[in-house]
């Protein structure tokens, strides 16, 4: 579960920056990565998030 919040603070953003880029040229390349990094920030929280409420309630 840990592992999927690291991984989708690489995979999201190029994600976001190809779709952005192919759809809406350089501009939306930018805000297409800036989206997937935030996008991947909160998967990233919740994951950890979990994590430490798992760990608590042992």
């Amino acid at each position: 579960m840990f592992a999927i919040g690291c991984l989708a603070l690489v995979v999201l953003p190029l994600m976001g920056l190809a779709l952005g880029g192919f759809l809406l040229g350089p501009i939306g390349a930018k805000w297409g990565a800036i989206a997937g990094f935030v996008l991947a920030l909160a998967i990233s929280g919740v994951t950890t998030y979990a994590l430490v409420a798992a760990a608590r309630r042992r």
